[in-house]
């Protein structure tokens, strides 16, 4: 369990959005002084534009599935979710830039498409179908939140299918209570 928290952590802690735009510039924009200073997607698709901003997204994401995966390979079950949520945690809160990250959105995304892919859908359409009624983004992930815990408790509860990933249980609620904790906490 523990190799697969720290897994998850380096993986999630991986500064994507801060090389990617390095890369991008020439080293002449720090992501973190520009836009609005998150090192995310959005952020990094403002400044850099569509293109560099969906590798970024590419990135964040794989970030959380292979957190996922590789904590199911170390871990089995538990730690699959370990692994996921640690990822989501490396992401907002990264050890190498004193703790201040992104949102964690695309890497919870990734999270969600290794531990708990049924809902990955729903997540899906019901952040998107706020965030537009809403006109703003964080709606739309505060609502995607509530939904995560809710789906998670719904899925254990009646024993669930859960696609590819682990067997909805107690670990399933956890990761969501974790995941959307951080994401939420993140805005």
């Amino acid at each position: 369990m523990l190799v697969a928290l720290l897994v998850g952590y380096l993986f999630g802690s991986f500064p994507s959005a801060d090389l990617v735009t390095r890369i991008a510039t020439q080293g002449q924009v720090d992501i973190r002084s520009a836009g609005s200073g998150n090192p995310g997607a959005l952020n990094a698709t403002n400044v850099l534009g569509k293109r560099w901003g969906a590798v970024v997204l590419v990135l964040d994401v794989a970030k959380g599935l292979f957190a996922g995966i590789l904590g199911r390979a170390v871990g089995v079950n538990a730690g699959a979710y370990a692994g996921a949520s640690a990822s989501i945690a490396g992401h907002v809160f990264p050890v190498w830039t004193g703790f201040r990250g992104g949102k964690g959105v695309a890497t919870s995304a990734g999270a969600c498409l290794a531990v708990f892919p049924a809902y990955f859908p729903i997540n899906f359409l019901a952040a998107i179908f706020s965030g537009l009624r809403s006109g703003r983004a964080e709606t739309g992930m505060k609502v995607g939140c509530a939904i995560w815990v809710v789906a998670a408790a719904a899925w254990w509860l009646f024993d669930l299918p859960n696609l590819w990933g682990p067997p909805a249980g107690f670990g399933l609620f956890a990761f969501s209570m974790i995941g959307a904790g951080l994401v939420y906490l993140a805005f």
